[in-house]
């Protein structure tokens, strides 16, 4: 059982006129593990209609339209992406728009343009405040909880900063403040064991990490 099962047998009973918008149509845009069998099919609907399957249900807009996917219909990515962050937590939905920016599904520019675009309605605010703070530089949901505890802090990092020496690329790290040659990696639990952090080390650098960099 998969979000993309659950949105194909919502789809074979789907008013006219009809698509999927927010996370169910994230999966057909090919964001992965934006959403699983426990979260609601999000279909939206032409002004006017209304639908009660059991699935969370939206008006089109004025000025949307829907795209096709398959044998599905949903909202274009950019505007998928604008419906993902328009409703919940704001931080939370830095996270969401961080991964299909991430992928290269959603560039970030056309998020904001369509964020930008948007009428008067419920999280219109929302969302271009999202669209501003997302960067999709992120390799990690966490990776931008982070980030954005930081500028909050007020100390914004460089997120995916690359560190560099007179003999070329050192690595790739999460945050850094170069001024203060500072590096931070975010580690999950699986980060825990003594040989997967020295891998995880030897992965990012190639190479014994070197420069005079201080890393936490």
């Amino acid at each position: 059982m998969t979000h993309r099962l659950l949105v194909s047998a919502a789809g074979l009973a789907l008013p006219a006129g009809g698509g999927f918008t927010g996370r169910s149509a994230a999966v057909l845009s090919g964001v992965p593990d934006i959403a699983g069998p426990e979260d609601p099919v999000e279909a939206v609907l032409p002004g006017g209609q209304r639908w009660n399957a059991g699935v969370r249900v939206r008006t089109l807009l004025p000025g949307q339209h829907l795209v096709r996917h398959g044998p599905c219909r949903s909202l274009p990515r950019a505007d998928t992406a604008v419906d993902l962050i328009r409703f919940g937590d704001r931080d939370e939905a830095v996270v969401l728009l961080d991964r299909p920016v991430q992928a290269g599904l959603a560039p970030r520019d056309d998020v904001r343009a369509a964020a930008a675009l948007l009428p008067r309605c419920r999280g219109s605010a929302r969302a271009r405040w999202v669209a501003a703070v997302a960067d999709g530089l992120a390799a990690s949901p966490q990776e931008t909880r982070l980030r954005l505890l930081l500028c909050r802090a007020g100390m914004p990092p460089v997120a995916q900063h690359v560190v560099r020496d007179a003999e070329g690329f050192v690595a790739r790290v999460d945050l850094a403040y170069p001024e203060l040659r500072v590096a931070i990696e975010d580690d999950g639990l699986w980060h825990a064991e003594r040989q997967t952090l020295l891998d995880d080390a030897a992965a990012s650098t190639g190479s014994t990490p070197r420069g005079g960099w201080s890393s936490t």
